[in-house]
């Protein structure tokens, strides 16, 4: 038996086989080809065979698991298609007089590395989409294209997967993840919360465990972020007792589902779910949010091509509005900039990103963008109880501006004609900007919802995208603490609710201070609301 450890995304235990899944297709391939021309027509049948397996594979993944996830695949078809990757793959077939396989093996290489020498977050992140779709293309013309088989109960090992590779896979056979590399937000953690399945990432699993390990018995405790390969009798037996427990805990919840989250004292504790669009909203009913105290909107905007119409917006928002059937639903405006960006919005590299043209700065200097967002709100909040929800507040003069913004918008649709509701208007607090003048801020909107993973990234001076100073980021340090009870404090004194959707709202060391401080919200991923539930209703 060997133990290895890693980063837990998703606190559950699992018991399969292995099945290593290796990024580069294993074949010796041809380096040079005398026909060029026949090369050439090899790899445009490939792409056109990739293309077409990409297209159905979206459509599989938007009818289950929604658009935002069948997103990833649509940028993999844009790659397909990329002018220079296209250009180079045909100078080095025509006029290098390389096969088809190892030009296509060579470009991926190449213009992954590019991607992943850029600084900024969200261009490195295509450096797995070139790879991802160069990989594709590249087992299409070694015959490799089939999809992966896997045991029916399945520990996937690889160093990370590509987004279409977990796409791909066929969920009801997998059992858990367990990367060497990999982080929080990658499409596999996204897919693992949405499944409820543990996955671990940064696993010290090493990289000579190859496919020749297929088979083999594996165990991924999310709990205590740990794998065991080959384990022996007696922690087989450990872990399947801590499956049974956590499965009794779970099945547990399911008595808190239909009842209000109060206090045995009365307090009243609305609790919410973050999503980033309506494929998010099985887990938001199942689990029995309360409400959605955070629709992350730029989610929107990523991943594609180009600005996404009024139309658009408004589709989502009014599928989410009616969904919730009166339950609130609020709606952060575009929260884009810093880790989160679109090349079609031509946003400036910027030495300090996080400090630069992000949030509600990218929506004041870019009134067309705002105010075609504030349309499809005001249009959608005819359909349900909707709230606007302002990022990145630092100023008084910016909450004004935003609220005139909204006057004008819902003024010119009842000219137009179209019916609109009556939507709150409110911020997030997460600069010690905005902390300093709560007072103030809460002269002018109806709420505060507290964004603590920037709250903290700015109180300590950390950048919470570098790992390698992770253990200095510490959202429960003192000087974050009394931000908080500061906030909900001014909240208090102008009649206001304050709310937190932050990470720090579902962690529960945390929850009976933030009651004690005043908060009457907290929005968290839709899997923790149960847990959350029943540990509110045994508090005083």
């Amino acid at each position: 038996m060997t133990k290895h450890y890693g980063k837990s995304i998703f606190p559950a235990v699992a018991i399969g086989k292995i099945k290593v899944i290796e990024n580069l297709p294993h074949q010796a391939i041809e380096t040079h080809a005398e026909n060029s021309e026949e090369q050439w027509q090899l790899l445009l049948e490939a792409k056109a065979e990739t293309d077409r397996q990409l297209e159905e594979l979206f459509e599989k993944t938007s009818k289950e698991l929604g658009e935002e996830l069948a997103n990833i695949i649509d940028v993999q078809r844009l790659m397909l298609s990329d002018g220079d990757l296209n250009d180079s793959l045909e100078e080095m077939i025509k006029i290098d007089s390389l096969s088809a396989a190892e030009a296509t093996k060579r470009a991926g290489k190449e213009f992954s590395e590019f991607f992943a020498s850029l600084d900024d977050p969200y261009m490195k992140a295509r450096s797995a989409d070139v790879l991802d779709v160069t990989n594709r293309l590249l087992a299409q013309l070694l015959g490799q294209g089939g999809q992966t088989t896997l045991y029916d109960s399945t520990v996937i090992v690889a160093d990370d997967l590509m987004p279409s590779q977990t796409l791909t896979l066929d969920r009801k056979k997998i059992a858990a993840f367990a990367l060497r590399k990999g982080s929080a937000s990658s499409h596999t953690a996204i897919l693992a919360k949405s499944m409820s399945i543990p996955c671990l990432v940064q696993t010290d699993i090493p990289t000579s465990l190859g496919t020749e390990s297929d088979g083999k018995d594996a165990i991924v405790d999310g709990e205590d972020a740990v794998v065991y390969i080959e384990p022996d009798e007696a922690v087989l037996s450990e872990m399947q007792k801590k499956i049974k427990r956590l499965e009794k805990e779970r099945a547990g919840l399911e008595k808190m589902r239909g009842l209000e989250t109060i206090t045995k004292s009365g307090k009243k504790i609305s609790l919410n779910a973050n999503i980033g669009g309506v494929g998010d909203l099985p887990a938001v009913l199942s689990n029995d949010a309360e409400g959605i105290g955070l629709f992350r909107s730029e989610f929107l905007y990523l991943d594609r091509n180009n600005y996404p119409s009024e139309d658009e917006l408004f589709e989502a928002y009014r599928k989410v509005t009616e969904a919730m059937d009166g339950k609130q639903v609020i709606i952060r405006t575009l929260d884009i900039g810093a880790d989160k960006k679109a090349d079609y919005l031509n946003l400036d590299d910027e030495e300090n990103p996080a400090l630069g043209l992000r949030g509600i700065r990218v929506c004041i200097e870019n009134e067309a963008v705002f105010n075609t967002q504030l349309r499809a709100i005001y249009r959608a909040s005819a359909y349900g109880n909707v709230a606007i929800m302002f990022p990145m507040i630092t100023s008084v003069w910016e909450v004004k501006h935003c609220k005139e913004q909204a006057a004008k918008i819902k003024e010119q649709l009842k000219n137009e004609g179209v019916k609109t509701g009556e939507p709150e208007l409110g911020i997030m607090i997460e600069t010690p900007a905005a902390v300093m003048i709560s007072k103030d801020l809460a002269k002018e909107v109806a709420f505060f919802s507290v964004g603590t993973n920037d709250l903290t990234q700015y109180t300590l001076a950390i950048d919470r995208q570098n790992s390698k100073i992770d253990r200095f980021y510490d959202p429960h340090h003192p000087a974050v603490l009394e931000m908080l009870r500061l906030i909900a404090k001014s909240a208090i004194e102008n009649g206001i609710w304050a709310g937190i959707c932050g990470e720090l709202g579902a962690d529960p060391k945390l929850t009976k201070s933030f009651i004690e401080m005043g908060y009457t919200e907290l929005s968290v991923s839709p899997g923790y609301i149960l847990g959350l539930r029943e540990l509110i209703r045994e508090m005083a």
